[in-house]
């Protein structure tokens, strides 16, 4: 059933205000008129560019990509602008990563420096990506491969190709394998120009669609598809709608994320396919010291009808939360052979709570680990069992309710591993179906209920608990 505007804010467990859509000037700037020619040859960066300028000095429009093959570099949007693929219309972005300049921005949770993306914005308002065109990354060119994710021909292929080989995996370049060390560095010494990354830059892969601190954003219909890293990453928006669109990426593609929703506020997400290399759907708000810092939730946003075919996980959210996650409301989807259904991660050091968090009728097939996971011990560091002061550095998770969800066939049906000295608590299934190998486990847990909940194990005994306070099931 398709979700419409109305029914996203309709019978919400928390009052939220209706998400703007943005609204255009009736002009069209089609991209052949600025010189562009789309035989996947000619390169059309500058006509990008001039369409785009010639729109917005004239208050905005549309920038219309017809059918064809369009090889570009990067694409600055402006306010008041709708980019329009129409159908048959292919983006290819341009495989040299020279084309990309090094700018300030944030990518997982960290403000720093990286190679503009593919579709970038910043500090705009009323911006739109529309149309049933397909935006193609050519994110090969970039992201590493893990051996272990590749049969013997493929990686043989792979390797035969050219780039570098090292301790289980392959770079595209020798500059994206040794980049990591240089940026890791530079962070460290608080580095802010990125001219002193330049060394590093074909480790700093850009995102396909990135809009930082934008307001009243669409993205409506189009396919975006083999990004270099994250897919489509909103940061620091406000009223963002996606809606109808395909986000897929190769199920072996390094941080190959489908949505980040990053620190945004007033968002729908409905209508729409994921098959990607990472997390699918994806609430973040920072990491760490810099996301505390930061300090701005994603909140008052709304999941409907979407579903996702591969995936480590099919809802995400974490691990980078140190700004806080709450008022988030999902409902009528559908995942199939994710590793993960429902994930909620995040380490001792996030700091950051993520509470009132609303799951109704998710439905999951197939599910490679756990059906729904709950863990605060995400990272390989400071996770010993042994329970430490409670600081700004805690993660807390609280005030879950997960109702008229089933999943056949995972795993494990439920892991909840809070730390000991923050359990996660105040957690309600309420007429949940669970079959898997193993069944529910929880560890440093407190106010958990299962009502009318079924948990069905192939072997073992369907609840294990372990320091778990308060656990109640009933009917």
């Amino acid at each position: 059933m398709t979700t419409t505007k109305r029914a996203c804010t309709e019978a919400l467990p928390f009052d939220m205000p209706e998400v703007e859509l943005p609204v255009f000037p009736d002009k069209t700037f089609n991209i052949t008129h600025f010189g562009a020619v789309g035989d996947g040859l000619y390169m059309n960066t500058e006509a990008f560019a001039a369409a785009i300028e010639a729109c917005a000095s004239q208050g905005g429009g549309t920038v219309l990509i017809p059918a064809g093959i369009w090889l570009t570099g990067p694409i600055r949007l402006q306010s008041r602008i709708r980019l329009h693929a129409e159908a048959g219309a292919l983006v290819v972005f341009s495989a040299n990563r020279d084309d990309y300049p090094l700018i300030r921005t944030s990518y997982e949770g960290l403000r720093t420096v990286r190679c503009m993306p593919a579709i970038y914005g910043a500090d705009l308002e009323n911006v739109a990506i529309t149309g049933t065109g397909i935006f193609d990354g050519s994110g090969e060119n970039w992201r590493p491969v893990k051996r272990m994710k590749m049969t013997e021909g493929q990686w043989k292929q792979l390797v035969q190709s050219g780039g570098y080989k090292e301790g289980g995996s392959w770079w595209p370049t020798e500059q994206s394998l040794r980049g990591a060390a240089l940026t890791k560095s530079l962070i460290a010494q608080n580095v802010q120009e990125p001219s002193a990354f330049e060394p590093a830059r074909d480790h700093l892969r850009p995102t396909l669609v990135q809009l930082d601190r934008c307001r009243i954003v669409l993205l409506d219909g189009p396919t975006f598809r083999n990004s270099p890293a994250w897919n489509v990453h909103p940061w620091l928006c406000e009223h963002v709608t996606v809606r109808n669109v395909s986000i897929r990426n190769q199920w072996h593609s390094q941080n190959g994320d489908g949505l980040d929703l990053d620190s945004c506020r007033y968002a729908n997400i409905y209508d729409s396919v994921f098959d990607v290399g990472d997390d699918a759907i994806c609430i973040k708000s920072g990491k760490d010291a810099d996301g505390r810092a930061l300090g701005v939730p994603t909140e008052y946003v709304t999941i409907r009808n979407c579903q996702v075919f591969h995936g480590h996980g099919g809802f995400v959210i974490g691990s980078e939360m140190s700004g806080g996650v709450r008022n988030i409301a999902v409902s009528d989807c559908v995942f199939i052979g994710t590793d993960a259904g429902l994930r909620f991660k995040s380490t001792r050091g996030r700091g950051g709570t993520v509470e009132r968090i609303y799951i109704r009728n998710v439905l999951m097939k197939n599910i490679a680990k756990e059906a729904i996971i709950f863990s605060s011990y995400y990272s390989g560091k400071n996770n010993t069992d042994d329970p430490v002061p409670v600081t700004e550095e805690t993660p807390v998770f609280r005030d879950f309710h997960i109702s008229d969800t089933t999943c056949i066939g995972a795993g494990a049906a439920l892991h909840i591993k809070g730390l000991p000295e923050m359990p996660i608590s105040d957690i309600v299934f309420d007429r949940v179906l669970l079959t898997a190998r193993t069944g529910a486990t929880c560890t440093n847990a407190r106010n958990i209920v299962f009502r009318q909940t079924k948990v069905l194990p192939e072997t073992g005994e369907p609840y294990t608990m372990n320091n778990a306070e308060d656990v109640t099931v009933t009917d």
